[in-house]
């Protein structure tokens, strides 16, 4: 037991003796109140050492603590701004990523269009061709059936 323990035990001892009537005072067991507070003095100077320790190493513990902190709080202050780094690289790449994206379908468009153009440049020249081809059949073609009406030898033939 320490001493506040002792000290509580001879009030319990005194609030628990029997009282004297018409007075204030009661009766004690004298040798066994005075063990108990003979072991509470005893017990005080160790109390005592042990709370002046514990004064002396307080400040100690406090600035241990306070270091502690400091240190938790630089530790998360540098994680934040890494994380905050780190989405700001992320999004960086992510904007990066979109306008490859896009430069990426401009220029398919632009290839699609230009392709669309060959194309249809080289129909129109082969339309032209074929149109010149197609009149220079019709063309033979009444040559041809021109030429049995004109045709000496058709002549001959039909007398």
């Amino acid at each position: 037991m320490d001493s506040i323990e002792k000290l509580s035990s001879a009030i319990t001892m005194v609030e628990e003796a029997r009282s004297v009537p018409l007075s204030a005072s009661c009766v004690v067991h004298r040798t066994e109140l005075l063990d108990i507070l003979d072991e509470a003095r005893n017990l005080l100077p160790q109390d005592f050492s042990s709370a002046q320790n514990l004064l002396a190493s307080r400040d100690a513990i406090i600035e241990e603590g306070r270091q502690s902190a400091e240190q938790l709080v630089s530790m998360a202050r540098e994680e934040v701004a890494r994380m905050v780094e780190q989405t700001s690289i992320v999004q960086a790449a992510r904007d990066e990523s979109q306008r490859i994206l896009d430069d990426a379908r401009a220029t398919a468009e632009n290839e699609r269009q230009e392709v669309e153009n060959y194309i249809d440049s080289r129909l129109a020249t082969l339309e032209v061709i074929l149109n010149k081809t197609m009149d220079a059949v019709s063309r033979g073609r009444e040559r041809l059936a021109g030429a049995g009406d004109n045709d000496v030898l058709s002549q001959l033939s039909k007398e």
